[in-house]
């Protein structure tokens, strides 16, 4: 866990716009140094010049999150300017959905490598040098309320993002004991460009353009994302989080009924299953694992 953040550094994939720069205004304010990293090179630049303007300190770099070696590479730059990195928010994500026949492999393709695989790269790239400096640190993977509810049409967006909650709840056990957190940030509908994804998308995944982003048409996804909170909000949720060492992080508690009617009919699963003729024949059980995500604050 982090409770000190001054003088400390982190770094935020998709940092140029929305969540990811909210988050590193955020912990800029609490004393960090913080490195926008997006595959847009001049969004991240624009940012932390804005951000300098703050009176904070800031380093802008190149990075696809696809690309073990890209993230490799602006891990290199960060410990170049900055010496140690705390505070990795593996936030870079792009939206897809539709109708089932209406996605293509290469719409599942981009959605997986971006949102599920560019998390497990940050991890990877990131947590040896956290584990290096033994100061303790903090990731922060960005998930979405679609990792905890799945909307029909939006199964391409709900599969990477229930992904990221799932290898985050496991990372956060692995990790506890050397004093690193993980969080798991699940916002609901935030004022970002999550709805015009299709603008960086990378060649080998069709190249850019306009993408069906959240299983409706264009307008009522682009309204539907433009009417949410200020990104601003959010980054001073996470800093809050952190600080708490809590796990999930949400944003839009009005949604508590979404999941409890979800979790509701989960639990009603169960009971059918103790009611089970099938099941009756089984005369023993293996062990339970042991899951201590809930036990988290």
């Amino acid at each position: 866990m982090i409770e000190e953040f001054h003088g400390k550094t982190a770094f935020v994939t998709g940092g140029g716009s929305g969540i990811g720069l909210a988050m590193a205004r955020s912990f800029g304010r609490a004393g960090m140094n913080v490195v926008l990293a997006d595959i847009d090179r001049s969004a991240a630049e624009e940012a932390a010049h804005t951000l300098s303007k703050e009176q904070i300190r800031t380093h802008a770099v190149s990075c696809d999150v696809v690309d073990h070696d890209s993230l490799a590479a602006a891990a290199a730059q960060t410990l170049a300017v900055f010496g140690k990195v705390h505070v990795v928010c593996n936030n870079a994500g792009v939206a897809v959905g539709g109708e089932i026949s209406s996605v293509s492999d290469s719409d599942w393709n981009w959605i997986i490598d971006v949102n599920l695989k560019g998390v497990v790269h940050g991890m990877k790239v990131f947590l040896p040098h956290i584990r290096n400096h033994k100061e303790g640190g903090h990731f922060i993977n960005t998930a979405s309320m679609a990792g905890m509810v799945s909307p029909p049409g939006m199964e391409p967006y709900c599969a990477t993002k229930f992904a990221v909650v799932a290898m985050s709840e496991g990372w956060s056990q692995q990790l506890a004991p050397e004093n690193i957190g993980v969080s798991v940030l699940c916002p609901g509908f935030v004022r970002t460009r999550i709805h015009e994804s299709g603008r960086a998308r990378q060649k080998q995944y069709g190249g850019s353009g306009e993408v069906d982003a959240l299983g409706q048409g264009s307008s009522e996804s682009a309204q539907a994302v433009l009417s949410g909170i200020d990104p601003d909000v959010v980054g001073a949720r996470v800093l809050e989080a952190v600080r708490g060492g809590e796990l999930y992080i949400f944003t839009h508690p009005g949604m508590r009924e979404i999941l409890a009617a979800r979790f509701s009919a989960i639990m009603s699963a169960f009971d059918q299953a103790e009611r089970s003729p099938a099941l009756a024949a089984v005369k023993s059980w293996a062990p339970i694992p042991t899951v201590q995500a809930g036990d988290r604050k």
